[in-house]
């Protein structure tokens, strides 16, 4: 079964006074791109993430949110007193110029909200916590890997519902091509009888014969009903990521589907392969969301 690029994964947990949460989206990408937001007191495990989420993802652009809320007070940060001081006498001096009273009451307020005026103690994390934080990961990625196979599954039916209709739609090109082939040498022979010449009859057969094979689409319809199957065997597989698989066998049936078009030489043929092109836009886009 196929998966899905796209996913979202969350877990949480709890640990002494502080409550660990995470959230994992993934979204298209041709490789796989990971941005992370951490508290800076666990940047050194930034590096051995990054290795592990490349390694369960595979692919996607990854975003990567943790977030350490803590139920300590004030022990717990320190508060830069000259920055702050530098801030309020900023602030007394834009009031003055702007002919507003500065309120004291929210004074305070304000500066601990200014940049690098409040900041967090560093603390040093324990094992515990190291463990404790890799099972949140751990439970995120699964909930994602889950996601993945939820959308997949609508993908996969999607994707092997427009292979159907563009075989289903090869099938009928079959029952023109006697009409296809009579249309082509009546075409000829009025073309021939318009310019008022003799005509060698034996040469013109073994010229229409020439022509005709140059029209055959026989091997075009044999190759895309043979990309066909390999798409539904590569969609069925047990391989991981397959996505840019599906591209490529996507592209060769473009190809085969574009010969079909240009050899066609009749109204029906050509419309059918009108429907087979919107069929197979449909799954290249689909494509572009399989892992």
């Amino acid at each position: 079964m196929i998966l899905s690029m796209t996913g979202f994964g969350k877990a949480e947990d709890n640990f002494s006074n502080k409550n660990v949460s995470l959230e994992i989206r993934a979204l298209n990408s041709k490789q796989i791109d990971i941005y992370t937001r951490i508290p800076s007191d666990y940047k050194d495990k930034d590096l051995e993430i990054r290795n592990f989420l490349k390694d369960e993802l595979i692919r996607g652009k990854i975003d990567f949110t943790l977030t350490i809320s803590t139920q300590e007070g004030v022990g717990n940060t320190t508060i830069n007193r000259d920055l702050a001081k530098e801030y309020f006498n900023e602030l007394k001096g834009l009031s003055k110029d702007l002919g507003v009273d500065l309120s004291t009451e929210n004074i305070i307020a304000t500066l601990l909200k200014m940049p690098e005026v409040l900041t967090a103690k560093q603390k040093d994390i324990t094992e515990t916590e190291w463990n404790l934080l890799w099972h949140v990961i751990g439970e995120a990625v699964r909930r994602l890997h889950k996601f993945r196979q939820q959308e997949g599954q609508s993908l996969q039916e999607d994707l092997l519902e427009n292979v159907t209709t563009i075989e289903r739609l090869l099938d009928e090109v079959e029952q023109y091509e006697p009409e296809r082939i009579e249309t082509v040498k009546l075409r000829l022979q009025e073309q021939l009888k318009g310019l008022n010449i003799e005509v060698d009859k034996e040469r013109f057969e073994q010229e229409l014969i020439y022509y005709l094979e140059k029209l055959d689409i026989n091997e075009e319809k044999v190759r895309l009903r043979n990309h066909c199957h390999y798409f539904r065997e590569t969609v069925n597989s047990n391989e991981q990521s397959v996505g840019k698989k599906l591209g490529f066998i996507a592209q060769e049936m473009g190809r085969e589907i574009n010969t079909l078009g240009s050899k066609a030489n009749h109204m029906n043929i050509q419309q059918l392969v009108v429907q087979m092109k919107e069929a197979l836009e449909k799954i290249k886009e689909q494509t572009l969301n399989v892992l």
